[in-house]
């Protein structure tokens, strides 16, 4: 199950599981997002090589319009799945917060 809530300044909080059951959803979800948006994944458990599909086309499509997508809160092992795919350079990953 995947939950996605759009909050001020842009941020989409995730929740659950980014998989291929919910990739379709969560497609259209950020299909309708405008300009740079922050992805908070702080409540995100796990996400599939389909979920990182979706962001991946979310980020071309607004990179064609200037703007991006910042993830923040990403777990160690969600940290670890971005560094071996390469995704690490194509989004721009905020800083593990400090134990």
């Amino acid at each position: 199950m995947l939950a996605m809530e759009l909050g001020a300044g842009n941020v989409v909080k995730l929740t659950g599981r980014l998989d291929s059951a919910q990739s379709p959803s969560a497609q259209a979800f950020l299909d309708k997002i405008e300009g740079s948006a922050t992805l908070d994944c702080t409540r995100l458990d796990y996400i599939s090589s389909a979920g990182l599909g979706v962001l991946l086309k979310t980020q071309k499509r607004l990179m064609a319009s200037g703007a991006k997508l910042r993830l923040t809160g990403l777990s160690r092992h969600l940290r670890d799945i971005f560094e071996y795919s390469g995704f690490n350079r194509i989004f721009e990953i905020d800083p593990p917060e400090p134990d």
